[in-house]
């Protein structure tokens, strides 16, 4: 659990790519913040979805542009701790990215998916449960991200105390910076 400035209604996902973090907003003060992995160069993305479903556990079929760019991969793998999902996952809208669980955790903190939204299986069954169906689900752009040289961050979340109202997450600006946004997380 973190401080969390924002006004986003209790229930909301925010995902902050550049710095590879996912915060479940509690309140107008507090978050929960989850570490990531992320899209790659080339497969990163921004705008605003909701959560359509979720599956425990979930199947795996990999979307046609995906195999035609990786054809050695399976057209299908049944859940389980083998699948590149992991333990669950929240499906974003109509598009095929995911927020989901990972057999891989120390991809964690990096830019390695084809768009989707990694965690650990632990903090994925977390957020899962925490995370109700027709949950908003906000994407920054990465470029929006705090990064020391930056000066300040698009919005603000620290152990440390409140931020300021002023710089809170905006889905007003949000949009796909990917040309491929129908894409689904594989490797």
């Amino acid at each position: 659990m973190v401080d969390y400035a924002s006004h986003q209604t209790p229930g909301t996902v925010v995902i902050d790519t550049g710095n590879t973090f996912l915060y479940l907003v509690l309140n107008d003060g507090q978050a929960m913040r989850y570490g990531i992995g992320v899209g790659r160069e080339g497969f990163t993305w921004s705008g605003e979805q909701v959560v359509a479903r979720k599956t425990e556990w979930p199947d795996w079929r990999p979307p046609a542009e995906m195999i035609s760019r990786q054809p050695y991969l399976p057209r299908f793998m049944a859940g389980g701790p083998g699948n590149p999902l992991g333990a669950r996952a929240m499906y974003l809208g109509e598009t095929e990215y995911r927020i989901h669980g990972t057999n891989k955790p120390d991809t964690i903190g990096k830019r390695v998916s084809s768009g989707c939204i990694r965690l650990t299986n632990e903090d994925v069954m977390d957020l899962y449960d925490r995370v109700k169906v027709g949950a908003k689900v906000i994407v920054l752009p990465a470029q929006a991200a705090h990064r020391p040289s930056q000066g300040a961050p698009p919005y603000t979340a620290s152990t440390q105390g409140p931020a300021s109202p002023s710089n809170q997450p905006s889905a007003t600006n949000v949009q796909l910076l990917s040309p491929r946004p129908r894409m689904a997380d594989a490797q």
